[in-house]
């Protein structure tokens, strides 16, 4: 079990460790962006990981080809669909809303 908090909103939510962010998000109720339904083709679920990076899973070939045509990527950037929760609380923030 893991801790998933989401900024801006702060909320903190109880995230079974293997889940991806974008499903514990959804599952939470979270509004966040997904228009290719987590195939890390779209990018556009593209958060910032703020605390707890070190414990999710590592960037894959596909995630990074995607966030290398994002505007706006930095070092905590990850898509929400790919990077999968370990057991570290984590703390994301949200960049776009439904």
């Amino acid at each position: 079990m893991s801790t998933l908090t989401v900024l801006p909103s702060g909320k903190t939510y109880d995230v079974a460790a293997g889940t991806t962010i974008l499903n514990a998000l959804l599952a939470a109720g979270e509004a966040i962006a997904r228009k290719c339904e987590g195939e890390a083709k779209c990018g556009s679920c593209h958060i910032f990981v703020q605390e707890g990076r070190k414990t999710i899973s590592r960037i894959q070939k596909l995630e990074n080809e995607k966030l290398d045509t994002l505007v706006g990527v930095s070092s905590k950037s990850r898509l929400a669909c790919q990077a999968v929760l370990g057991e570290v609380p984590v703390t994301v923030e949200l960049l776009t809303f439904v």
